[in-house]
């Protein structure tokens, strides 16, 4: 089952309230903002997420704001020391810096999966 809902660029991961009887979601990865949503049924999940981010995406516009993206492009990763300096000589031998063979060995993950 995928549990990521996307809209515009936007994504969050759904979620159930057993208590609540209703379906969640939070658009995660904002520092500025907090976009939430909620529905009965799928439908109107769907249809909030979407309100949501529609309303967050006017409001920005009318008070002249770029708006906040998800993820940045930096992360902060631990590795570990025996990983980390496996991973510093493999770039070394590669000739690359270390940001760009973490960068390399995600984006060949992310093909194979």
């Amino acid at each position: 089952m995928d549990n990521i809902m996307k809209y515009k660029g936007y994504w969050a991961q759904i979620r159930y309230s057993d208590e609540d009887e209703c379906f969640y979601g939070v658009v995660e990865g904002l520092k500025h903002t907090s976009i939430s949503f909620e529905g009965s049924t799928v439908k109107e999940l769907k249809k909030d997420f979407k309100d949501a981010i529609d309303y967050h995406l006017q409001y920005c516009k009318e008070h002249n704001q770029g708006p906040e993206e998800q993820c940045k492009g930096s992360l902060n990763v631990r590795l570990g020391v025996e990983l980390h300096n496996k991973a510093k000589i493999k770039s070394i031998e590669k000739h690359i810096s270390i940001n760009e063979l973490i960068k390399e060995a995600v984006a060949m993950y992310l093909k194979t999966n």
